[in-house]
């Protein structure tokens, strides 16, 4: 008899998550810097990688890159963890301070991965309500988290897919009135004014800031994430990653980058003003359209169906991101900020998609 393993029914991620890698000529769906990095950044790292001793493990602290991060952050280096993008560090946090038979608290719609990575581990994931402008329920998080006794709440600031940003006071009503660590996912902090790390240091001993090197820093390919809280927090979070989990080739390039900010700070100020361009073009159309925070924007096609819409887009050369399947977006789409021609593509091809 011819046996097949079993998998985990909860092993699959919600449908529609994955997005498409469509083959066309403007690529708006996966919140990608639209820039390449600075082409001095390739030449330094192309040099560096010379000087590397790749037949040695990398630095299992990486230490050079929690030092040069914690520099631009205005922390202690003892602050900061760095990981194989920011799913790791999630997962690293999941693992240190939730596990099998815990619970934590998510407000859907979210980043899917926050609830995906705790069902792996088999953490009990509570759901919270959200406002109709999207921004998180306090009293109902609040409650579905003393009500199960979480051990992590999540926030996504600004959102993801929503582009909302949370107010400071939400995490501190968080802090003060649950005993969860809260965990506030900011991948697209620096498209926004605002940020935990503006709240008091000592918040940090409950609060976990969660970052990335793929949006504003151009570089998804490397997979790099880090994390901000207070010292002894992050002792636990280092605890659930594996050794030797960084490789010598990801610390140099995230160093690196670390010293072309003014190029990234120009990015983000571009994407900032096309961000603002766009959205002033939606409203002009049949769309409902969400204020973001972030380097994408979230909108509804008034009567036309956001399957249809996103399939003439892709006819037309255009790739957005589909978010019509997931919790409480039904007929929405997701587009991210790019260049100005991309942005104008998007908009013209989206003018005749909705005729």
């Amino acid at each position: 008899m011819t046996s097949h393993p079993h998998l985990r029914p909860d092993l699959a991620l919600r449908s529609g998550y994955h997005s498409p890698q469509v083959d066309v000529a403007v690529r708006l769906n996966t919140n990608e810097s639209p820039f390449p990095p600075p082409a001095g950044f390739l030449d330094a790292l192309s040099h560096a990688v010379a000087t590397l001793d790749l037949h040695r493990y990398p630095d299992r602290s990486a230490n050079a890159l929690r030092s040069g991060i914690a520099r631009a952050e205005g922390v202690d280096s003892s602050m900061v963890v760095c990981a194989n993008g920011s799913n790791e560090i999630l997962q690293a946090i999941v693992m240190a301070f939730a596990g099998a038979g815990r619970s934590v608290v998510v407000a859907e719609p979210t980043y899917a991965l926050h609830s995906h990575i705790a069902n792996l581990v088999g953490c009990t994931v509570v759901q919270a309500a959200r406002r109709s402008d999207f921004t998180v329920d306090v009293e109902s998080m609040i409650t579905a988290a003393n009500a199960s006794d979480a051990a992590l709440i999540f926030l996504c600031s600004p959102n993801n897919p929503t582009g909302t940003l949370e107010p400071l006071d939400t995490i501190t009503a968080l802090v003060e009135r649950t005993e969860a660590m809260v965990v506030v996912d900011e991948a697209y902090c620096q498209f926004a004014p605002t940020t935990a790390l503006d709240l008091p240091r000592s918040i940090l001993e409950r609060v976990l800031i969660v970052r990335t090197f793929s949006k504003t820093w151009a570089l998804a390919g490397v997979r790099l994430g880090y994390a901000i809280s207070a010292a002894s927090v992050i002792d636990g979070v280092t605890e659930g990653l594996l050794p030797y989990h960084l490789s010598s080739l990801t610390q140099m390039a995230g160093t690196l980058a670390l010293d072309f900010a003014s190029a990234m700070d120009h990015r983000v100020a571009a994407i900032v003003e096309e961000r603002g361009r766009v959205a002033a073009a939606l409203d002009e159309m049949p769309v409902t359209v969400w204020p973001s925070n972030a380097n994408f924007i979230l909108f509804q096609p008034m009567s036309a169906n956001a399957d249809a819409v996103w399939q003439d887009l892709v006819d037309h050369g255009v790739l957005v991101r589909n978010c019509s399947s997931w919790p409480g977006l039904s007929n929405c789409l997701r587009v991210t900020i790019g260049t100005s021609d991309e942005n104008t593509a998007f908009l013209n091809a989206l003018g005749g998609a909705l005729q």
